[in-house]
């Protein structure tokens, strides 16, 4: 009955976002459009769980050829021995991508045996796991692609709308002017700012001479200050990180592309960061972020889910920080339906709060009219080569 009947991995395309977003124009060739990527685990008895790895935004046939590689080492065996499963598919894939493809592969495999077991038992994942510790959980907006004011002014007026009060913006260590003049426009509706400086992509990454010079040039044209900066320095060097947590007073977060929790945990027992930002999706399911938490508490440092992915892998990080006590969570702004549409009301946000989700499993709801609805489109990919679209001058920016 616990054994695994069948593996099948579903690939599916939505709208996202809008053609002018900055985000899309840089980054998505083929327009506005996204795709995701799922494993679907059936047990025996028919019980189903869904995962989802992030790699599929990327690379959505290399998602799916690694676990067509995967599945034979899958079918058969229990389904409900997460631990043992994952020590088999290490195993198939270590060698060859012990960082990277395949650990997102493995937290979708992760991340769907814990919704079938979770679904079997008939309760949440976090309550399967020891139970939530809060009923509900600050919440952030993530999002601040925006190169013209009124797409910030229709941002500010949604995380209003849902009693938001903070908001993560993107920025470069160009944009003193632009990150100072948003600072400006949301701290007199109530609303701090963190900023995220993208170095994931960067290639080479900024020094931390530029990340220094970047705030105290903001802190120069305002009196709101940043709340915190995330990935400000490139993430092959922890030292950096270290560095700048010496050099200022903002706190600094990092860790989103980070693919193992020894990588993370090391990090964390180095004093690289302030606060971690794990992802279900990428760091090798639900069980690997509780191992975040558990080694952050003795450390003092923070632990904020990273969460940008679809539906399962949104709810797969919030049920990890439900469960372990997590005290803010992200939440991705730009539009999404296909997401929506699985999350329903699981995803609730209340007075700038993730509602504690009460759904057996993950609680996402994938059906074949969904499916049809969202067919995978192989151009809709997103692409880390960025595109120089040309964003308004400095001036636009000046109050």
């Amino acid at each position: 009955m616990d054994r695994i009947a069948n593996v099948r991995t579903v690939l599916l395309s939505s709208p996202y976002a809008d053609a002018e977003d900055p985000e899309i124009k840089e980054c998505f060739p083929n327009g506005p459009k996204r795709t995701i990527g799922m494993v679907e685990v059936t047990l025996e008895d028919g019980t189903t769980g869904i995962g989802e790895g992030y790699l599929a935004v990327f690379a959505p046939l290399v998602f799916k050829a690694i676990v067509d590689l995967c599945t034979p080492y899958m079918v058969g065996r229990d389904g409900l021995d997460i631990a043992a499963r994952v020590r088999d598919l290490r195993s198939v894939c270590d060698y060859w991508s012990l960082q990277g493809a395949a650990r997102h592969v493995i937290s979708a495999f992760e991340i769907a045996m814990q919704d079938a077991r979770a679904k079997r038992l008939g309760v949440p994942i976090y309550d399967m796991l020891g139970g939530a510790q809060h009923d509900k959980i600050v919440i952030y907006g993530s999002g601040g692609c925006c190169d013209r004011k009124e797409q910030f002014w229709r941002e500010l007026d949604l995380l209003g709308d849902k009693g938001i009060g903070l908001y993560k913006i993107r920025s470069v260590k160009h944009d003193v002017l632009r990150t100072a003049w948003i600072l400006e426009e949301a701290g007199a509706r109530g609303i701090g700012v963190a900023v995220d400086m993208c170095q994931n992509l960067a290639d080479p990454p900024q020094a931390v001479d530029d990340v220094v010079a970047f705030i105290e040039a903001v802190h120069g044209e305002t009196s709101e200050r940043i709340v915190f900066v995330e990935e400000a320095i490139g993430p092959d060097d922890p030292a950096g990180f270290r560095e700048l947590r010496s050099r200022t007073d903002v706190h600094v977060y990092g860790g989103e592309i980070i693919t193992t929790p020894k990588e993370m945990i090391d990090r964390i027992n180095d004093g690289v960061y302030d606060a971690v930002q794990p992802d279900a999706s990428v760091i090798g399911g639900i069980s690997a972020v509780l191992d975040i938490f558990a080694a952050a508490k003795p450390a003092h440092v923070g632990v904020v889910v990273h969460a940008w992915g679809g539906a399962a892998a949104i709810m797969a990080s919030y049920h990890a920080a439900f469960a372990a006590g997590g005290m803010m969570v992200e939440w991705p702004m730009l539009d999404f339906p296909l997401a929506d549409e699985m999350m329903g009301e699981e995803g609730l946000i209340v007075d700038g709060h993730l509602l504690r989700p009460t759904a057996p499993g993950l609680g996402v709801t994938l059906t074949p009219e969904i499916e049809a609805r969202y067919p995978f489109d192989e151009t809709a990919v997103y692409s880390c080569k960025l595109s120089d679209y040309g964003p308004p001058p400095d001036d636009y920016w000046r109050r």
